[in-house]
């Protein structure tokens, strides 16, 4: 393959609650990675992006704001590859994950989308209220407050009441899952995926995976999980990915959260292997 030089835009820190370092050391090893095969990575900020023009045809990021997002959408029809596709990038922001999630068939749980405007009623489940998480709609988490474990409606009132104080429009609502949570990564179409119990590795953004506790080893397959997690990258669009699911004491997986290229923090080294040769097998189909 000749040498292609590539733009590798990067996340903004705001975007990385708590794993700046993490966020930054699997794209770091990424480019470097390409770099090693005869390749040339020219960086950009996710604030240079929206400065300065790209003349390159073939982009990574793991970046998330939305006016980046626009700008890559607006390249990509143009064109130019990425990996992950802007359009995927937006697909995992929440109400738009729920929304396609459960469209699709994908294992989830019973969610509600709401206006932070509109009345709250006293009856939000068909079978009555039981605790939920309220999540911020338009994004992903960056403060502690945008994903909530409530136990009443009154807290979730006041919940909602502070989401459209800070302008945020939209909630979704998940009704909680008991069991064991299990976090994930993986790299759609290769070989590579790797699954842990954050409680046990003491692997967390915000310390909610203490809602559920310690895992007490629910048995589930593995081959299940897999499967579904690619289902899910295949129905948002996303290649790199990682995120968290339940496993129920029924043996059901659902997956709560899905997320475009996470820190793979616990397996860096085997995911930039995976990452980097679907970076180049994705060039070569182009």
């Amino acid at each position: 393959m000749k040498s292609i030089t590539f733009a590798g835009i990067q996340r903004y820190t705001a975007f990385s609650p708590n794993h700046v370092g993490n966020d930054a050391a699997i794209f770091s090893e990424v480019a470097n990675y390409l770099i090693e095969n005869g390749h040339t990575v020219k960086m950009y900020t996710e604030q240079e992006f929206l400065t300065k023009s790209l003349s390159e045809k073939f982009a990574f990021t793991m970046m998330r704001s939305k006016a980046a997002i626009r700008n890559l959408q607006l390249l990509e029809q143009k064109g130019l590859k990425s990996i992950n596709s802007a359009f995927g990038i937006e697909n995992c922001t929440r109400e738009r994950m729920t929304t396609l999630l459960l469209e699709n068939g994908v294992s989830h749980p019973d969610s509600l989308i709401l206006n932070t405007q509109d009345c709250i009623p006293e009856l939000i489940f068909p079978d009555g209220f039981e605790p939920c998480w309220a999540k911020r709609a338009d994004f992903h988490a960056i403060h502690r407050e945008d994903v909530t474990y409530v136990r009443t409606i009154e807290e979730l009132r006041e919940v909602i009441a502070e989401y459209a104080l800070r302008g945020i429009e939209r909630v979704v609502i998940n009704k909680h899952l008991k069991g064991d949570l299990i976090k994930f990564y993986g790299v759609a179409g290769t070989d590579f995926f790797y699954w842990f119990y954050p409680q046990e590795g003491n692997h967390s953004k915000f310390g909610l995976e203490a809602i559920n506790g310690m895992p007490t080893g629910l048995p589930f397959s593995v081959d299940d999980l897999r499967s579904l997690c690619d289902s899910a990258a295949q129905v948002l669009n996303v290649s790199v990915y990682g995120g968290d699911c339940i496993v129920s004491p029924d043996g059901v997986i659902r997956i709560i959260d899905f997320n475009d290229w996470p820190s793979f923090a616990p397996c860096r080294k085997d995911a930039t292997l995976a990452i980097g040769k679907t970076i180049l097998s994705e060039v070569k189909t182009f």
